[in-house]
């Protein structure tokens, strides 16, 4: 058992990653505490809502879906980088996290492939529950650590913080694109 519960800790850590970089890029905007703490928890949802789906998802749907869901990705966090390196150039004093259906359509962005490695690890017949939970906790704190970070970051680079975290945001969704 604590094999698998290491195994599954070292996946979700892998899918969390995503989480972590785009957040990172993210945290070069001006927040709220209350914001922060609302996005990790919609990434941390979608984190186990993707794997859970993809666990029930069969293996012919998966090879299409994939594909897709990955290109959808790619095309949501290009967009979200272009914007953030954009309003780099306006007069604009404050600038904030997606909310409501755009805090949704963020956190599926960059929770898609946590679907992927659903479909996967439910063909080794994992713990539904204890994969749910440890993919939601572990990216849940990784965005918060990547908009906290990021947040640091933005204040000993100076405007060139937005350049940055819509470059990195661009780039990432960039490789969503182009090498899957």
């Amino acid at each position: 058992m604590s094999g698998e519960l290491l195994a599954l800790l070292l996946i979700a850590v892998a899918v969390s990653l995503d989480a972590f970089s785009v957040s990172l890029g993210m945290g070069f905007l001006h927040f709220q505490g209350k914001q922060i703490f609302k996005t990790g928890l919609a990434v941390g949802l979608f984190h186990s809502i993707m794997p859970l789906c993809g666990l029930f998802v069969g293996e012919v749907i998966s090879v299409k879906l994939g594909m897709l869901t990955t290109i959808v990705g790619g095309m949501i966090l290009v967009g979200l980088g272009v914007h953030l390196f954009l309003s780099t150039f306006q007069k604009q004093e404050e600038a904030s996290l997606p909310v409501g259906i755009g805090l949704l359509l963020f956190a599926a962005g960059i929770s898609i492939d946590s679907f992927s490695a659903g479909l996967s690890l439910g063909m080794f017949g994992v713990k539904t529950g204890i994969t749910i939970c440890l993919f939601g906790i572990v990216s849940m704190l990784f965005t918060w650590i990547g908009l906290l970070l990021g947040s640091k970051v933005k204040d000993i680079v100076g405007i060139y913080g937005k350049l940055i975290g819509g470059s990195i945001l661009f780039l990432f969704g960039l490789k969503l694109l182009f090498l899957f």
